[in-house]
């Protein structure tokens, strides 16, 4: 495996200090880590890079255990591994589907690494179907949530179990009041690459919008409106507001992605596709997009509600500016509101203009095909069917993703009238399936 093959792969020009030093203490070392850095610095990357090196490949066995507070976390990470194309293989597992399914994935591909939730991990051990005896490293990822009392039942499980694990890696944006002891850690080197004096990255332009109303949705129009085809955030405190400012969006012409904890997995899946495949330009979400989410090229975010805690604004911030790029966070402030006190750095007042622009339209849209890996559809059958059968040219066609048995593309918003209609009665690898836009 070239480690420079995997980075061009990735699309990865080099490596930073904070993931040099990880993979250093991991490979270098036989001591716990826990590295402390950034949002949007590349913890992921950090410790993969390390562990498919010291994974065994040519084993059948599950060697690594990953941690994460929630599923979003869990695919995110899945993907980044399997983008990586070490041989390594991989599996995610995360409640909100049938344990069964992933109880068959897991015999069928017999991962090395194993991406989950704590309570869904202890089921697949309790059953059997992931062995805790072939388990060396366990990584806990974003573990100042993992940790916190909401998981420590099922943490204080799930570690018990966990005894012939040699190492620990703990990776968080903020820093754990005290690590428990049921985490078993023993001399730990500690990377901390958090500027204390700095709460949000200095790449990042803080601005207040007045709203003469309580109700901010005409502020919100017209701040997105001037906003163009930017990649837009928009974070509120309940799932009933998600859905009501959502909806009004959609009703202005807004293409939009809705996430809440209240979704199902396939609509939360859905959603999060369209938004990061370029095919909604405006993200409505609760604080459950704050974290474990790595969409490079979020542009703004805009705190419709105000974030209830110092931690919930850092985390949200953190979802822009990522990979040294540049982003800009709006405060929305009705007539009773003001900038919360935590806030550090200079916010600057920000004046929409007199004349609202148009609704802004991303260039993709998605499409659903109703066939997926089980069905023996790859990737490149799905390009070759929309070009010679659909009318497209390469172009046309970004990011795809094949599950099971669907899989989402997207396409050229302006092509998918006329593909539509030309692939209506057309077969996909001799199978005839469903092929629909995504709304």
């Amino acid at each position: 495996m070239n480690q420079n093959e995997i980075l061009e792969r990735l699309g990865v020009g080099e490596l930073s200090l904070m993931q040099r030093e990880a993979q250093r203490a991991i490979l270098g070392g036989r001591s716990d880590v826990i590295i402390l850095s950034p949002t949007g610095s590349g913890k992921t990357l950090a410790y993969l890079l390390p562990l498919v090196q010291l994974v065994n490949a040519g084993s059948e066995d599950v060697q690594v255990l990953v941690v994460v507070p929630g599923r979003e976390l869990a695919m995110q990470s899945d993907t980044v591994l399997r983008s990586m194309k070490s041989g390594v293989r991989s599996a995610a597992c995360y409640g909100g589907r049938a344990a069964m399914d992933e109880h068959r994935q897991l015999k069928k591909l017999l991962p090395h690494v194993v991406f989950g939730t704590p309570g869904r991990l202890n089921d697949h051990l309790d059953k059997g179907n992931i062995s805790a005896r072939t388990v060396r490293y366990v990584v806990i990822d974003e573990f100042d949530k993992c940790l916190a009392m909401g998981f420590y039942a099922e943490m204080t499980q799930l570690m018990s179990r966990l005894t012939a694990a040699s190492r620990r890696i703990l990776l968080s944006a903020t820093d754990a009041q005290e690590i428990p002891a049921f985490v078993q850690m023993a001399r730990a080197a500690r990377l901390d690459y958090l500027d204390q004096t700095e709460q949000v990255s200095d790449r990042v332009r803080l601005y207040e919008v007045k709203s003469p109303d309580k109700d901010k949705l005409q502020t919100l129009l017209r701040l997105l409106c001037q906003q163009g085809d930017g990649q837009s955030i928009v974070f509120l405190n309940y799932r009933d507001s998600v859905e009501r400012v959502d909806g009004y969006l959609r009703e202005k012409g807004f293409a939009t992605s809705a996430l809440h904890g209240g979704m199902d997995q396939k609509q939360r899946e859905s959603e999060l596709y369209k938004f990061f495949n370029g095919s909604a330009n405006v993200l409505v979400a609760t604080d459950l997009a704050s974290r474990g989410l790595d969409i490079p090229d979020v542009s703004n975010i805009i705190h419709y509600h105000l974030p209830l805690a110092e931690e919930n604004y850092v985390h949200r911030v953190g979802r822009t500016a990522r990979w040294e790029q540049s982003g800009v966070s709006f405060f929305l402030i009705g007539p009773e509101e003001h900038v919360p006190a935590y806030v550090e750095g200079q916010v600057e007042p920000f004046a929409l203009p007199a004349e609202v622009p148009p609704v802004p339209k991303p260039r993709m849209a998605t499409v659903y095909i109703g066939k997926g890996k089980k069905d023996k559809i790859s990737k490149g059958d799905i390009v070759g069917f929309l070009c010679k059968k659909g009318g497209l040219s390469p172009a046309d066609i970004g990011h795809i993703a094949v599950s099971d048995r669907y899989a989402y593309v997207a396409v050229a918003r302006e092509s998918v009238a006329s593909m539509l209609s030309a692939v209506r009665d057309e077969k996909i690898k001799g199978l005839k399936t469903i092929i629909e836009p995504v709304k």
